[in-house]
């Protein structure tokens, strides 16, 4: 069975690291496309809650079932209600990395500031998740900054391929 530290660890890694890259990409897309900064913040926002709860929801559903795979049954809610909220409080947490620039600079600042805190973000999630399993901690967090610079450029081709302005 999974200790309850691994599992929170696993909720926050992920709820952060997924936070950052889907959000960063979200953003640099809409952002190339055209969209105001209104748009742009309203879009992130949004994004940011309905996504954690998403989230949330598949992290709970996905716990309950390991656990109760491994019980053979019943299993009590308490693990994976605490994970699901570790996701939610990460995942939201970690996407105002991104949206934050949105409402203090102007749209291309805001733009390459939201990029570059995020990759920053991610390459410190890396250091600090490769620390704590003890791996190999340079290609661990570049890993981490390549996967989600990859989800910036998506994006911004999305974002220009559909521009809207």
């Amino acid at each position: 069975m999974v200790k309850q530290t691994e599992l929170y660890l696993r909720n926050v890694i992920f709820g952060v690291a997924d936070s950052l890259v889907s959000t960063v990409g979200l953003l640099a897309g809409i952002d190339v496309a055209g969209t105001n900064r209104a748009g742009i913040l309203l879009t992130g926002v949004v994004y940011a809650f309905v996504e954690a709860f998403s989230m949330a929801v598949g992290s709970f559903l996905s716990e309950q079932s390991a656990e109760e795979y491994e019980a053979r049954g019943e299993v009590s809610d308490g693990g994976p209600i605490v994970a699901s909220l570790v996701m939610f409080i990460s995942f939201v947490l970690a996407s105002f990395i991104p949206i934050v620039p949105y409402l203090v600079f102007g749209l291309t600042t805001a733009l390459w500031t939201s990029i570059g805190l995020s990759i920053v973000a991610l390459g410190v999630v890396g250091i600090v998740s490769a620390r704590i399993v003890k791996v190999k901690i340079a290609s661990h967090a570049l890993k981490m900054m390549l996967l989600g610079g990859a989800a910036i450029v998506i994006g911004v081709l999305v974002g220009k391929f559909i521009k809207t302005g």
